[in-house]
């Protein structure tokens, strides 16, 4: 495994429709498990290919429904949201857009049906900011960032008087 360098939103390659994959061999899996270490590397929530310049349609995640001290990547591969229920609104940011931050709405519950790493296809649940970071990873897939998509951006008076001039995760 390696870590791979984060694309920032000045990058056009972040901008474009990614295509789907259709072979499920070693270079995918290499690409997945490296953007797992990387997205840990980077404390981030999610990962996806565009932002380490891979402009296919593969993502991890980190599930943030665990008990306390768990934690766990999974992979989407060829994701595509079935249902969105529900509508949260909160603080969000990006690996790609560092030290920037915005209020963006964001359903409550997802599900998404996806292929895991050897084609296989799959649901799965995302329920808070699990659901969240599903629609951010697959935003990206489609050339959106969440800045596209806030209702407002963040100050940075804002962030100090709610981290306490610490970073939130990046999604």
């Amino acid at each position: 495994m390696a870590l791979r360098h984060i694309l920032t939103q000045e990058n056009p390659a972040l901008r474009r429709k990614c295509r789907p994959y259709t072979e499920f061999g070693h270079r995918l899996h290499q690409l997945l498990d490296d953007m797992g270490e990387t997205l840990t590397q980077a404390n981030g929530v999610g990962l996806a290919a565009p932002q380490v310049g891979i402009l296919r349609r593969a993502c991890v995640v980190l599930e943030t429904n665990v008990p306390e001290g768990e934690e766990y990547i999974f992979e989407l591969v060829n994701p595509e949201i079935l249902l969105r229920e529900g509508e949260q609104e909160g603080t969000e940011g990006c690996l790609s857009v560092p030290g920037q931050f915005g209020i963006v709405r964001r359903p409550e519950r997802v599900v998404v049906r996806a292929q895991d790493r050897y084609g296989n296809v799959f649901e799965r649940e995302g329920l808070g900011l699990t659901a969240r970071a599903i629609c951010h990873e697959l935003d990206h897939l489609d050339g959106t960032l969440f800045v596209d998509l806030a209702d407002r951006m963040l100050t940075e008076a804002e962030l100090e008087e709610m981290y306490g001039g610490g970073e939130d995760e990046a999604e």
